[in-house]
């Protein structure tokens, strides 16, 4: 298991994919922006402290004394139209005070199952499982076992990234005979109610194989012809469905007739991983789906050599495959440093959150960028900032989305945390008091607004 359609943005397609320095921002950057005892006037200091939420029109909103990327001088962060502005605030602006708070951009979950999640409700047990076969069986077991529909228990999780700063996801829900298409309605719901925080692609994912499962063809069929999906995956076409060819031709048989992307999910290493990952590139050359195609988790990429990674990398860049990775141990992540220099987009992800075939997982990527830093030994500051960047814009540039790097222009999507600077923000995973999405607070304490 582990892994909105629209454009990739201008702004995010300026971030140079062969410079990875193009990813990083200095502190410097933003002592153009007003200090906080010259912007808005003076009069509108009053207002109230919570911005518009909902479906109200958006206002101008001053977030004064904050410190963008942990600069050392407070300084005041305008919204205007939802974007961050340049200047001083236009009269009549909505003033919040951030108390000397770090403004860090918000999160973009490249990869997340919220559809399998028992979150919010009571524990359950774990059985033992050897293989994807047998844990995709326990999926449907805890599906028929679980008191809320699968809207609920999304919205419930979803929610809760919300409140840790995820301002955009890519969602798995399963698609198989045991659903039906269950997932793939409960997560059209939780998107719905939540659209005012979060953006939101969905994958019309099967989990239970492409071939060996009849019926699954069908459904797969039902579900992007609905238009309720994004994308349609598929997973370890030769050593689970043992039909490389028929799967692959089939997914991205549908992508090209009714124009979804593709997001496939690749587990396999070795000799058995590098011809699927050949054959995806081979299709995607063929039906020109630059840019629509993504493939999660890769582990056969890893373990190749400098040389090995270079040539793949190659048509990776060229095609505009992007990938994910959720960071699950070191042998296993993937190399995203050296993909990036490649011109290779790499977005970091939850996977599954407290489902059947894990307990752990939170759907908090400010935790999930420190278990990357962990994971590959970063100790220097620009590397805990990198892992930071890998959960902010990552994600971002695979979805498509404008990077909200803080920049005049960009989406006012960020957060404020108390810290002292942006590598001990990574290491200590404080609280975040609020959260940003389009110029709105959308959430203050962990909880939604």
């Amino acid at each position: 298991m582990c892994p909105f359609s629209g454009r990739r943005s201008a702004s995010s397609d300026r971030a140079s994919r062969s410079d990875p320095a193009a990813l990083t921002l200095d502190p410097k950057e933003f002592s153009h922006m007003t200090s906080r005892t010259s912007a808005a006037d003076p009069s509108t200091a009053s207002t109230s402290a919570r911005a518009d939420t909902g479906t109200r029109p958006l206002r101008d909103v001053v977030f004064r004394n904050v410190r963008p990327f942990g600069v050392r001088e407070p300084v005041d962060l305008v919204v205007v139209d939802g974007r961050i502005g340049e200047g001083a605030a236009p009269a009549g602006a909505d003033v919040i005070d951030g108390d000397g708070r770090i403004a860090l951009p918000s999160f973009v979950d490249a990869h997340i199952h919220p559809d399998k999640t028992t979150w919010g409700g009571e524990w359950v047990s774990r059985k033992p499982a050897g293989s994807i076969a047998e844990l995709a069986e326990q999926d449907a077991e805890l599906f028929r076992s679980q008191r809320l529909p699968v809207g609920e228990r999304a919205y419930g999780l979803m929610a809760h990234a919300v409140t840790r700063g995820t301002r955009a996801m890519r969602a798995h829900a399963d698609v198989a005979p045991a659903y039906g298409l269950a997932c793939v309605e409960g997560l059209a719901e939780a998107r719905e109610r939540l659209k005012h925080a979060l953006d939101v692609q969905t994958v019309a994912f099967p989990q239970h194989g492409v071939i060996r499962a009849p019926g699954t063809e069908d459904l797969l069929k039902e579900a992007v012809r609905s238009g309720v999906v994004d994308f349609i995956g598929g997973i370890d076409p030769i050593s689970f469905d043992n039909a490389m060819d028929e799967q692959l031709d089939l997914v991205f048989g549908l992508a090209d007739r009714y124009g979804v992307g593709v997001d496939i999910h690749l587990h396999d290493r070795g000799d058995k991983g590098m011809p699927v990952l050949r054959s995806i590139i081979d299709r995607t050359r063929a039906l020109s789906l630059r840019g629509r195609v993504t493939v999660s988790h890769v582990f056969c990429l890893p373990s190749l050599s400098d040389s090995e990674l270079a040539d793949i990398a190659k048509d990776l860049a060229d095609l505009d495959i992007s990938l994910t990775t959720v960071a699950p141990s070191a042998s296993l992540v993937l190399p995203v440093a050296r993909l990036r220099e490649h011109g290779v987009r790499v977005g970091l992800g939850s996977d599954g959150v407290r489902d059947s075939w894990s307990p752990f997982g939170n759907a908090d990527m400010l935790h999930r960028a420190h278990i990357l830093g962990w994971v590959t030994g970063a100790r220097l500051d620009q590397e805990l900032t990198d892992c930071f960047e890998a959960g902010a814009y990552g994600g971002a540039e695979v979805m498509g989305l404008d990077r909200a790097d803080l920049r005049p222009g960009s989406p006012a999507d960020f957060i404020l945390v108390r810290g002292e600077g942006l590598p001990q923000v990574v290491v200590d995973m404080p609280t975040r008091d609020l959260v940003v999405h389009g110029g709105r607070v959308v959430a203050r304490d962990g909880k939604l607004v």
